[in-house]
């Protein structure tokens, strides 16, 4: 499976990356914020995409909206520190399919990743 990880911390993406290797997952492309994602969103071909909301430069919900413009089933699991439950619903309407809180353990990732991969495979 191609995921397409997008957060500004490096840090951050070395922590999800390390998660997804540990759940079998090699095929990782990383973008910096929501501008350089949609540069290499052609290219990467993602079945999957891990989103940060808040990023410098295109922030999270900006790149999830022009995403989906032109792209409606490629899962959009959101990242992020956001817990409020106003934001988690805002994320929703936007299109997101699932939603993780950071900080995560592997196991809820995973978790978060079958439930999203499984309805979409459904729909």
């Amino acid at each position: 499976m191609k995921i397409l990880l997008i957060d500004d911390s490096r840090t951050m993406r070395n922590i999800q990356k390390n998660a997804l290797g540990e759940l079998g997952h090699s095929d990782i492309t990383e973008a910096c914020d929501g501008q350089d994602a949609l540069s290499k969103i052609g290219a990467a071909l993602p079945d999957l995409i891990l989103l940060d909301w808040n990023m410098p430069v295109m922030d999270g919900m900006t790149f999830l909206k022009n995403f989906r413009a032109t792209n409606k089933t490629t899962p959009v699991i959101m990242v992020t520190t956001e817990a409020e439950k106003t934001r988690v619903v805002e994320a929703i309407k936007a299109g997101v399919n699932n939603y993780v809180v950071k900080p995560f353990t592997t196991e809820q990732l995973k978790e978060r990743i079958n439930q999203t991969m499984q309805k979409c495979k459904a729909a």
